[in-house]
């Protein structure tokens, strides 16, 4: 399949080697990618689209570890995208009864966006109906489903107060089927691959924690791998935009960043091939893959109810434990300086006699 495409041996492995390695499978795991893409049928995968804006799509066609053409033309077979395939109208639609038919229980479901249920659906039609009948025609018998973004995972602004479309996650509507959480807004890019290849390679769901997020990168909050950490532990924080700590690169926590309070693996990976995450940009992090991060208040001011693990106090405390932990340094400096002075000119004596 590779080698018809023109790819070499050498660099098929190099392509699963790096694939394990973004997904932390340890020193086996190009090997099992290798055998998974090898000798595993592709997946079917149907891939829908509710309330959202297309922000997840364009996050994952632009993967690079590995690449979103690779798995869409070597490890999937995405039989239904309605953004970016050439079928369109009925013959487009006819697609997805042929798949759910032909292919009961064993494709997967990629849903980007919720599912509005006020009004019977009618805040979101696809193909002249609700998109609410195209996601229970499609899950109900989905062998698993991938919710991507924080729309399909947690509602998203659109779920936001008042929510006037019932606009409601997709765990929230299926009970039979398995959901795998993908959130971020959007996810990033490699973290939806990874997904997509850990699933194909070991036919099964990745570990998820207690919001159905995959472990593998959603363990960890933002904070614990962010660059600006060590700012954050020696005390040193932006009081202003534009300031001199800011201009410096100190830690934006006081400034609203809720890194220390969002699990995702944006310091870890990064963005652009990991050239970047918003707050090595200068900007903090409102917490977009938490779930009803839109309602809990403004992104650019600390927030009190956000402690955690003791964070509030750190960040109040922290500044003047480190100053006092350094005037004590410096004292402790000063006397051994003038210790030095006083026990000197006697050691000196003591040579001269």
């Amino acid at each position: 399949m590779f080698s018809a495409r023109g790819v070499s041996r050498r660099d098929f492995l190099g392509f699963c080697s790096l694939t394990a390695i973004s997904l932390g499978l340890g020193p086996g795991g190009a090997l099992s990618i290798a055998r998974a893409m090898e000798t595993k049928p592709r997946i079917p995968v149907l891939w829908i689209h509710g309330l959202e804006c297309t922000c997840c799509s364009e996050s994952f066609l632009r993967a690079s570890h590995p690449l979103a053409s690779d798995i869409v033309t070597s490890m999937v077979s995405l039989d239904y995208d309605d953004v970016i395939m050439a079928a369109a109208g009925t013959q487009a639609e006819s697609i997805l009864d042929e798949i759910v038919q032909d292919y009961k229980g064993q494709y997967l479901l990629a849903v980007e966006g919720n599912v509005p249920m006020a009004g019977d659906g009618m805040a979101c039609i696809v193909g002249g109906r609700p998109f609410r009948e195209q996601f229970e025609r499609t899950a109900r018998h989905a062998k698993a489903i991938i919710a991507w973004g924080t729309c399909a995972s947690f509602g998203c602004v659109q779920a936001a107060k008042p929510n006037p479309t019932q606009a409601t996650p997709v765990h929230k509507l299926v009970s039979h089927v398995p959901v795998i959480n993908v959130p971020g807004c959007p996810p990033i890019p490699e973290v939806m691959s990874g997904v997509i290849a850990y699933m194909l390679t070991y036919d099964r769901l990745p570990d998820l924690d207690n919001q159905r997020r995959p472990k593998m990168f959603y363990s960890q909050r933002v904070h614990d791998k962010c660059y600006r950490r060590a700012h954050f532990d020696a005390g040193q924080f932006v009081e202003s935009w534009d300031d001199e700590g800011a201009r410096q690169g100190w830690c934006l926590y006081k400034m609203g960043c809720r890194g220390p309070t969002t699990y995702n693996a944006c310091s870890a990976i990064g963005w652009n091939d990991g050239v970047s995450f918003p707050v090595k940009s200068g900007h903090g992090c409102i917490g977009c893959s938490e779930d009803g991060f839109w309602d809990r208040g403004p992104f650019y001011e600390r927030l009190p109810s956000m402690a955690q693990w003791g964070v509030e106090a750190n960040a109040d405390k922290i500044g003047l434990i480190g100053a006092a932990a350094l005037g004590g340094a410096l004292a402790a400096h000063a006397a051994g300086a003038a210790l030095k002075k006083i026990v000197a000119p006697n050691d000196d004596k003591e040579r001269e006699s």
